[in-house]
Formats: C-alpha cells, structure tokens, sequence
C-alpha cells in the first residue's frame, strides 16, 4: 500500500516537518539485513525449552532479522523485518530508489516499517512518538512476561520483574501446570500492587489438550472454576483468550460471570460484534501489522474506550523500544 504525501501528513502530524527537513526528496539507496540469534538466559532455558516443546514448538533462541535501511540524505533507519529473509529481500529489493514516504503505514513491509518510521524521525528531528502524534503520552505501562513454567520458577520471574519497577505481568497458563499453583507461588512473593493478566491462547477451548484434573476448563463451567480459583489471589486481574476467537457464543456465555477483565487478540478480524455485545474489555494487536491496522485499530480504542493492548516485542528490543512510542502516542493503547 502505497499513499500520497497529502495523506501522509494527514496521518503523521510531524511528516510536515519529515517533509520540510528533505524527507520528500531523500531516496533509499541500500539495506542490510543482519539475522541475530538470542539464546535463552540460562536461568529460564530449562524451563522455557521444556513449555515450547509441549506446545509442539522445537526452540532454544530467538532469531530475529534487523534490518538497516540506508538513504542518499545519509540517514539511517533500523528496524526487525518480522518475516524470513528470502521474503524480506523481496521486499527490500522493490524499495531501493523510492522515498520513505511512500511506504508510511504499509502493513505489507512487517517490521521494515519500524525502519521507516526511524528514518522520517530522523529527517524531523522527532522521536516517533512525535511523529505519531503532537503530544504523546509522558508515561506508558510496560508489561513483564513469561512463558508457562513451573510455580517456583514463575515466583522468581515474578519476583525480578517487580524488583525492576514492573507491575504488570503478563504469564502463559497451560494444562502441564496448575494455574492455581502457580498463582499462589507468585502472590507470595510480589507486593499488593503488582497486577497479573493470565492468557489462556485457546487452550481452555482445546478438550483434546486436556488430562483429567477436574479443574481444567474443558467448557464454560470449567473456565469458570478455574477464574474462581484465580481470584482467590488479588493480584490476578485479567484473562486473555480463554476460548478460541472463532467461538463468540462462548465468550457471549461468559459476559457478566466473572470480575476477571476478559481480553481478545483481533488481527485480522472485525471488531465490532465483540463492541457490539460488549464481550471484551481489552483487545489484543500484535506484529507485524505495525501499520494501517494499528492506526486504524488504534483510533478505534479510543471511540469506544475498550483499550488496545499491543504485543509485538518479544523477539529483542528494535521492536519494543518502537512498541513503546506507539504506545505513547495513541490514547486507546
């Protein structure tokens, strides 16, 4: 998707100045890719490896890409391209001679798009905050996260995130380990303030996942127990994907049964019968539409005020250092 410079202005109020200081005219003239591999700390390798595989997923590292596009203005932009190299290259082969500006808010480019934006902020003197918007938010909340693990490796996780000044954390909840464990491992070692939101991925809705421990939730009735489970520990306040997203009359069966806040991924899908029926009271965007759908996503957060929580920023930290200016810049996020 490419747009013309006037709707470029419209959506970025700083391009106006992007624009003045060259950015129109400036080309760009090559691009690097650098695959990274980052292995896990080995606090967590055991643990992290041992949750992969039960998940079918056979992985000790992240291997992101970066990427670093380089201009004929002598400006440099980084970014994570969020797709496999031969597909990157693809992509960054068609964008060699063209501005920057004729790829602002293409979801098409992935990660390539971070890049982008780290060029026009350049070009305007602006961090990308400011680029997204005039007056960007002085603080955000950044999330803590973990995988599933055993109870008294998720208390020491959660332990170091709040010793760091986090005090939201995200965990992964799977049938291997009890939920209700690992909640009472955690609320015995972090301060009353420190907020927890569980993500389910759809494996409550996956029957064929579950062994027979009478606590699993292999229906509404048995989401339902395990919520109240859950809310024993005040901490936890939150539930995302409990079911998966195709089964709506499920999450309407749930509206109003519980005080758990109850959050959805919608990538890719419509928003709207979830507003409609007001099923949901987060909704969940995640890379690589780091875009138009975010944008759009985004400004929608902010008319209906169910907040938009966006996840992209796992993999190493290009991505989450930009995860965090957009954060900043969109009232809904």
């Amino acid at each position: 998707m490419t747009i013309s410079r006037r709707n470029a202005l419209r959506l970025l109020p700083g391009l106006g100045l992007a624009a003045s200081a060259g950015a129109e005219s400036m080309r760009i003239t090559r691009y690097e890719l650098m695959p990274v591999r980052v292995p896990m700390h080995p606090r967590l390798r055991e643990a992290w490896t041992a949750s992969w595989s039960k998940q079918k997923r056979d992985q000790t590292s992240f291997t992101p890409i970066f990427v670093r596009l380089h201009t004929d203005a002598g400006i440099t932009g980084i970014g994570e391209t969020k797709m496999p190299k031969p597909q990157a290259e693809a992509v960054l082969k068609k964008m060699i001679g063209r501005s920057p500006l004729e790829f602002l808010s293409d979801d098409s480019i992935r990660g390539i798009l971070i890049a982008i934006y780290d060029l026009l902020g350049k070009a305007a003197g602006l961090p990308v905050s400011r680029l997204l918007s005039p007056q960007p938010k002085d603080r955000i909340v950044q999330t803590w996260w973990s995988q599933c693990f055993p109870p008294d490796v998720m208390a020491s996780e959660a332990k170091l995130g709040a010793s760091l000044g986090y005090r939201l954390h995200k965990i992964k909840i799977r049938p291997w380990q009890d939920p209700i464990d690992q909640a009472a491992a955690i609320a015995a070692v972090v301060p009353p303030d420190f907020r927890i939101w569980a993500d389910a991925n759809a494996w409550w809705g996956a029957a064929n996942q579950w062994d027979d421990r009478s606590h699993w939730a292999r229906s509404l009735d048995g989401a339902l127990r395990v919520l109240r489970g859950l809310s024993r520990f005040p901490n936890f306040f939150g539930l995302e994907s409990p079911f998966a997203r195709q089964e709506f009359d499920t999450y309407r069966q749930l509206k109003g049964k519980t005080s758990f806040r109850i959050s959805e991924h919608i990538d890719g899908s419509d928003p709207m019968p979830w507003i409609r029926e007001g099923l949901l009271d987060a909704f969940i965007v995640g890379g690589p539409r780091l875009g138009e759908t975010f944008t759009r996503l985004a400004s929608l957060a902010h008319s209906t005020g169910v907040p938009l929580w966006v996840e992209h920023s796992t993999d190493a930290g290009i991505a989450q250092v930009f995860q965090a200016h957009q954060a900043a810049a969109f009232p809904g996020v």
